[in-house]
């Protein structure tokens, strides 16, 4: 699936740990705390209440139409608090998708979701699709889920997809194109992700890297 402005500059692997800390507003939380992968352990005693607050989000409904299928793989977690931060990374994924092929970079669903510079790479990769939609298929696959810290508000949510079988249709003339020749169709997603009051887990930073998984 060709890609238009991805919604962050990719930076070296191992320097993304430490942007993403920074981005978070780290300094708040220990800094000694290692991006880690998915976590099953046992529920914290404030998981009811954060259900709680979950549970009363007015979230928004997000649909893809039948010409575009976005999968997603292994999304789940022992942790009720992480599982919710997994399925708002999933949402807002399927956000950014929905609103390319709406044509709206300034999406309402997508800007629930997005947060910090989130909010304006996610309208800027939309807007990278103008006059494009986005039709088959993708895969979202080995989710990597971990908290930043010791307040548990902030997590690190690592991600590919698989986007062999995703293209981009040219609006006027029908044109389909798929990923560019010589790049890889797995893209790595590292994003970080900020609990908010009412239990959502905004998307605070997005980094990607076509051939990263």
């Amino acid at each position: 699936m060709a890609r238009r402005n991805l919604t962050t500059a990719a930076v070296a692997f191992a320097a993304s740990a430490a942007l993403l800390l920074t981005a978070c507003g780290g300094s708040d939380d220990s800094p000694s705390d290692d991006i880690k992968g998915a976590d099953s352990g046992s529920s914290s005693p404030s998981a009811s209440v954060s259900a709680s607050a979950a549970s009363d989000a007015d979230r928004p409904d997000i649909e893809l139409p039948d010409s575009f299928q976005a999968d997603f793989e292994g999304w789940t977690n022992g942790d009720p608090e992480l599982q919710t931060a997994l399925d708002d990374g999933k949402e807002r994924l399927r956000a950014s998708y929905a609103a390319i092929i709406d044509g709206d970079p300034e999406a309402s669903y997508l800007a629930y979701y997005s947060d910090t510079s989130a909010l304006s790479t996610g309208s800027a990769w939309v807007k990278g699709y103008k006059g494009l939609t986005i039709i088959g298929e993708v895969k979202a696959y080995d989710p990597e889920i971990s908290y930043l810290g010791d307040a548990k508000s902030r997590a690190t949510l690592f991600y590919c997809v698989d986007e062999s079988k995703g293209f981009s249709k040219d609006l006027k003339t029908g044109e389909t194109a798929g990923t560019p020749a010589g790049e890889s169709p797995k893209v790595q997603y590292r994003t970080s992700l900020g609990k908010q009051a009412n239990g959502v887990w905004k998307t605070l930073t997005v980094e990607t890297e076509p051939g990263g998984c």
